[in-house]
């Protein structure tokens, strides 16, 4: 399905933050867009997953306990994703007054979790 122009632009937002973190590189998996870094998924996003009329980001958090705390305390936020093990949030991007700052850290903390020390030590973002 063809996103629309406001998720259009939602989508770049996205490939703007992924791509600015060094040796990113996105590719789709599952027919979604996916952000790999040193071979490692940090980032999905979607939109309408199986007709759920949302547009989110998918991201890793440090353990699962942190991703059950913000899907309870925000959950207008923060969602579990189909198909994802725990430990993964989706992060509602659909709001007009969406937070790119906090998105972009929850982003960057998830490309943070998978890439290898050398990368952290480059100076990472």
């Amino acid at each position: 399905m063809p996103l629309s122009p406001d998720r259009e632009a939602i989508l770049t937002r996205v490939r703007e933050i992924a791509l600015a973190l060094p040796e990113t590189e996105e590719r789709p998996s599952h027919a979604q867009p996916t952000f790999f870094a040193a071979g490692k998924m940090f980032a999905q996003f979607r939109h309408d997953h199986h007709g759920d009329d949302r547009t989110v980001v998918i991201v890793k958090t440090a353990e699962p306990e942190e991703a059950s705390s913000l899907i309870e305390n925000l959950p207008e936020l923060y969602s579990r994703p189909a198909y994802f093990r725990s430990g993964w949030v989706s992060i509602n991007l659909e709001p007009a007054d969406t937070d790119w700052d906090h998105v972009g850290d929850r982003i960057a903390r998830s490309w943070e979790l998978v890439v290898p020390p050398r990368l952290l030590e480059a100076g990472g973002r």
